[in-house]
C-alpha cells in the first residue's frame, strides 16, 4: 500500500459537481492498493496514520498526532499511486489491485480505520475532484 498524506486545514472531494465529504483541520489522505497487499499491510497504514506525529505542538515542532489535536481524516482512492513509467510515456498499472478486489479491500481498511478513528472518504472508482490547502505544505509518503 502507499498512502500519501497531506496536513491540511481544509479538504474536499466532489462528484458530478457536488461536495460529498468534507474536512477543516487534519489529513488528506491518498490511498494506493498494491495487487499483493494484505490486511498486514493495512494494519501497518492504519497505525501509521493515526500515531504520525506531523501536528505541531506549543513550540511549534511537528511532535503532535491527529489524535492529540482532534483532527479529521478525509480518505480518497487512488490507484494511479501504482502507476509505472518506467517504459514508455503512458502509465502501466499492472502493479495495482484489480478493481472489484481492491474496492472490497479499500472498503475493509475505511471499516477498520472509522472503529479507530473518524474517517470520511471519497466514492471507490469514481471519478472525484480533490480541493485542499496543504497546511506547511507537509506531504509524507507511506509505502508498506
Amino acid at each position: 500500500m502507499k498512502a500519501i498524506i497531506q496536513r491540511v486545514t481544509s479538504a474536499s472531494v466532489d462528484i458530478d459537481n457536488k461536495e460529498i465529504a468534507s474536512i477543516n483541520n487534519g489529513m488528506l489522505i491518498l490511498l494506493g492498493i498494491h495487487k499483493n497487499d494484505t490486511e498486514k499491510e493495512s494494519n501497518y497504514i492504519i497505525k501509521k496514520l493515526i500515531n504520525l506525529r506531523i501536528f505541531s505542538d506549543e513550540n511549534n515542532l511537528m511532535n503532535k498526532s491527529i489524535v492529540e489535536v482532534g483532527g479529521e481524516i478525509l480518505i480518497v482512492s487512488q490507484f494511479t499511486l501504482y502507476g509505472s513509467v518506467k517504459k514508455g510515456n503512458r502509465p502501466s498499472f499492472t502493479e495495482t489491485m484489480p478493481p472489484k478486489e481492491a474496492e472490497e479491500f479499500y472498503n475493509k481498511f475505511i471499516k477498520q480505520l472509522k472503529a479507530n478513528f473518524p474517517t470520511k472518504t471519497g466514492k471507490f472508482g469514481a471519478y472525484m475532484k480533490v480541493k485542499l490547502v496543504n497546511d506547511g505544505p507537509i506531504t509524507i509518503l507511506i509505502d508498506s
